[in-house]
């Protein structure tokens, strides 16, 4: 089957015409671990998913893995390689059940179904999709693609369709915030011109436009834009934004954390765009949020969980792929390395789900400064790093090479006025006493004491939770200096908290 965004993302520009570190998780979580892991899920952040893969031992054969010309297992049409290998779409019980605990760790709470037509391969599979994201309390939306003789009246047929075969599925998604409706993103909706009869179908779907041209969304229910190229940009954003909110229509910006379709699509010259360890996923996803760019969004679109032809996943990429095939990886991404940058984007996803749903909210009057900051270290172990400790999570944490002394350093951004840092590790660690001293610094260089060298108990009685007090002081740069622990021959930290005071 043709990778229809690989051919038409050059012409899809045309139409539609910056970090918090994320934690290390097990490659295969169970469910309570990956749900725990972010237990704070939204229905308004959607990701288009793509059943459209099979293997051998499920399917028969390799299916859509050898795009480009490639043999699979280990030469597969793709720049990054799955941390599941070229898994099969309808292998439930195993990679599917696995993409749903990944989902939930992402803090989305809708995947968007890539459906090619009544009776095709992908539709075959959405029974066992669905049942498989009820498990876990996941819905499921619907991506309308191109299929050979769409027309507006098969989109229509096939709505109704898809309503009466699965709108019994718990995992149906419906959106109560505009009538309790089913979502249908239309893929290049503007092949075709004469949109009228939706109107049949409006009072039960929300039906969404590929564009942000507003004069080509006649009897559509929003729009949404898909083109992880341009959301680097967000070219029309803003127009569009204004004319959903103006006329009672959702709009639905598309982020993507980059773009690479080089092994699937050989010789193909839509542009690559660059991951840039995260920065770009970043980026992206403030152009949707910023009033200036995208506005207050009534959904955001996440291109893709596991578009692997294109190189837009968050889905995990193994970090050591098969080697001799020029395969790229997810190292450095929000300063992880190796397996524990596997999850990154996934992480990454959760925490700006978490902006997105507060982002109506007041800032509190106090913030924890180092939340979203970069954040370094003298070393760590194994997968142990830095960005651990600013996570969010304190069931993730950073621990240093097993020598003294050893530093952990956030990076404010600008000189601040700090006054209180609270530090953590894990709550079911045992108790120990950590001696440190507390560090600043305008250029990252120097660094001055703000609080001097002492013990610090951790204990379970106090959630292993220890707060430092000084007098306020403006620093770009804190450090935190150990040189011993009683626990463990090592600097230990789950969470690293700074504040005003």
């Amino acid at each position: 089957m043709p990778n229809w965004r690989s051919v038409t993302a050059a012409a899809v520009l045309l139409v539609t015409s910056g970090l918090m570190s994320v934690p290390a998780q097990p490659a295969l979580a169970s469910g309570a671990a990956a749900q725990a892991a972010a237990a704070h899920t939204s229905t308004d952040v959607h990701l288009f998913y793509y059943p459209w893969y099979g293997s051998p031992a499920v399917a028969g054969s390799y299916r859509h893995w050898p795009q480009g010309g490639h043999t699979p297992p280990n030469d597969i049409g793709a720049d990054l390689y799955p941390k599941l290998g070229p898994y099969d779409s309808g292998d439930f019980a195993g990679a599917v059940t696995q993409q749903m605990r990944w989902v939930r760790q992402s803090g989305a709470g809708v995947i968007v179904f890539s459906w090619w037509g009544q009776g095709s391969y992908e539709d075959k599979l959405a029974a066992g999709v669905l049942d498989t994201a009820a498990r876990f309390g996941v819905k499921v939306a619907w991506h309308l693609e191109p299929y050979t003789g769409r027309t507006a009246a098969s989109t229509v047929a096939d709505i109704n369709y898809i309503n009466s075969r699965y709108g019994s599925s718990p995992a149906f998604y419906r959106d109560g915030a505009h009538g309790n409706r089913g979502a249908f993103y239309v893929f290049e909706s503007l092949r075709i011109t004469d949109w009228t009869v939706l109107d049949q179908v409006n009072s039960s779907s929300i039906v969404l436009a590929q564009t942000t041209d507003t004069s080509k969304v006649a009897h559509f229910g929003g729009m949404y834009t898909y083109d992880g190229i341009a959301g680097a940009t967000a070219p029309g954003w803003k127009n569009a934004s204004d004319f959903c909110k103006a006329n009672g229509l959702v709009w639905a910006p598309s982020v993507a954390p980059g773009y690479i379709d080089d092994r699937a699509v050989p010789g193909n010259t839509t542009p690559t765009l660059g991951r840039n360890n995260g920065a770009t996923y970043d980026t992206e996803w403030q152009n949707a949020l910023a009033p200036a760019t995208g506005g207050s969004p009534s959904w955001v679109s996440v291109t893709s969980f596991n578009e692997w032809h294109e190189g837009s996943v968050i889905e995990p990429a193994s970090s050591t792929p098969p080697a001799g095939f020029g395969y790229q990886t997810f190292n450095g991404a929000y300063g992880k390395t190796g397996a524990a940058a596997e999850t990154a984007y996934l992480d990454r996803t959760s925490y700006w789900v978490r902006q997105f749903t507060g982002i109506t909210n007041p800032p509190p009057a106090n913030p924890n400064l180092a939340a979203g900051k970069a954040i370094s270290s003298s070393g760590n172990t194994q997968n142990y790093v830095a960005g651990n400790a600013n996570d969010g999570n304190a069931g993730t944490y950073w621990e240093s090479a097993h020598a003294f002394p050893q530093w952990i350093t956030v990076d404010l951004g600008a000189a601040t006025s700090v006054g209180k840092i609270v530090l953590s590790l894990p709550p079911a660690w045992g108790a120990r006493t950590q001696t440190l001293s507390v560090l600043g610094s305008q250029d990252g260089s120097a660094f001055s004491t703000v609080a001097a060298s002492r013990g610090y108990t951790f204990a379970p009685g106090s959630a292993n939770t220890v707060t430092i007090t000084f007098p306020a002081t403006s620093q770009r740069h804190i450090r935190l200096s150990f040189t011993g622990n009683t626990g463990w021959p090592a600097g230990q930290l789950s969470e690293f908290q700074i504040y005003r005071t």
